[in-house]
């Protein structure tokens, strides 16, 4: 029979101990957290760069559609060369190739977009192969009691980049132009590849290799094992193509046409932001028993940000709405997250986690195109109210797998 399962109450010494105490995952977090802060920068510079006419907002927008790309195109990849090899020289490799070819869109201002653009895709790439060899370092470098905690750390760093990077950048903006302050995005690349530790040894690998398409269908194939996964990622994709588009493009038109000012839109994404904090530090203490249907209720909660707009109520409504669905994704995040570590063999775990930022971060783009001429073609009142019904059902749908109630397959005796 299989050993009984820890609950939230059986706590160890080790784990009462705050993770941020301990060195190695400590250089882990600092490292994930100037990979988020030059991440989230990078946009804000190059708005900086529109404003000052030193780019074009055609240009942006092939800048940041080409890092797009590169994320989306470096993630399985690096998926299996994390599994492949060293996940702790994936992440060098990643940082320093980000590191590398940020100057050169720096470079590129006023006279090459077409070098901004490749320099922007390596930064993509580098991007989009750091987010699943962190995920299985992660779990190389804590224990399993103390994940859940590690994760809420790390999202919590997230959280906070997203109100620190574009405050900084305006703050360093009124003393650096901004060359030195893409050079500064830079250097964050280079701390991330510096500080994470050292984790497990490479797997050891036969001498012929075994193609990368036969290798990353192995971590399809490992996904396929975990119901709870499959639907939990669906639902996932679901709210992001949703949700996440409404966001992105119908809160700006709400924000103008509707309250006339651009304040509700700012206030809305910072609302969003802190009740996302208030989650993480929720769920680093909260331990449900059926975790992955709170999980699930906390993802559904998303549904309330397209919903508040569909209506006119006052701006404080949309606040709450957006606060609201900002809590519940970190709620869904950290034991996601947590029990994709445990859950998924370890040596196909980046694999498996490079799918998830495949399918969630692939469909971004998709819905944010599609959104707008959807309201074009039927009025944006039915299509938010889709958005909504959306974000809602395929939560609760995604419950329905049995073994979505822990996110964890059934035990056998």
């Amino acid at each position: 029979m299989s050993a009984p399962m820890t609950t939230g109450s059986e706590t160890s010494p080790s784990a009462a101990r705050s993770i941020l105490r301990e060195r190695r995952f400590l250089r882990l977090w600092c490292g994930t957290t100037a990979s988020g802060l030059a991440t989230w920068a990078l946009p804000f510079v190059l708005g900086l760069a529109v404003l000052e006419r030193e780019l074009t907002a055609a240009g942006l927008g092939i800048v940041l559609a080409t890092r797009t790309v590169g994320f989306l195109a470096a993630a399985p990849i690096s998926g299996v060369l994390a599994d492949r090899y060293s996940r702790r020289a994936v992440v060098w490799w990643a940082g320093l190739a980000a590191a590398l070819a940020t100057p050169f869109i720096a470079l590129g201002l006023g006279w090459s977009i077409p070098l901004m653009a490749v320099a922007a895709a390596v930064v993509g790439a580098g991007q989009g192969a750091c987010r699943p060899a962190f995920q299985a370092l992660t779990a190389e470098v804590v224990d399993a009691g103390r994940r859940r905690q590690a994760n809420a750390a790390m999202t919590l760093a997230v959280r906070v980049t997203t109100l620190v990077a574009p405050a900084g950048t305006a703050l360093l903006a009124a003393v650096l132009n901004t060359w030195w302050l893409l050079i500064g995005t830079g250097l964050l690349w280079l701390a991330a590849a510096v500080l994470p530790p050292r984790g497990l040894p490479a797997p050891a690998r036969e001498a012929d290799g075994v193609r990368f398409f036969a290798e990353f269908g192995e971590g399809v194939r490992e996904a396929r094992r975990h119901p709870w996964f499959l639907a939990g990622l669906g639902a996932l994709a679901a709210v992001i193509f949703t949700g996440y588009s409404a966001t992105g493009v119908a809160l700006p038109l709400v924000s103008r046409d509707r309250y006339g000012t651009e304040a509700v839109l700012a206030a809305a994404l910072t609302a969003y932001t802190l009740g996302a904090l208030a989650g993480a530090l929720l769920v680093a203490r909260w331990t449900p028993r059926a975790q992955g249907r709170a999980a699930l209720a906390g993802l559904a909660l998303y549904g309330f940000a397209p919903l508040s707009l569909l209506l006119p109520v006052h701006p404080a409504v949309v606040f709450a709405a957006y606060a609201l669905a900002g809590l519940g994704i970190e709620v869904f995040n950290v034991p996601w997250f947590t029990a994709t570590q445990r859950e998924v063999e370890p040596r196909l775990l980046a694999r498996v986690s490079s799918l998830d930022f495949l399918v969630s971060y692939g469909l971004a783009p998709v819905g944010l195109a599609f959104l707008a001429p959807a309201i074009d073609a039927f009025g944006w009142q039915p299509v938010l109210a889709g958005c909504a019904l959306v974000c809602f059902l395929a939560p609760a749908a995604a419950a329905l797998v049995p073994s979505s109630r822990g996110f964890s397959r059934p035990k056998r005796c």
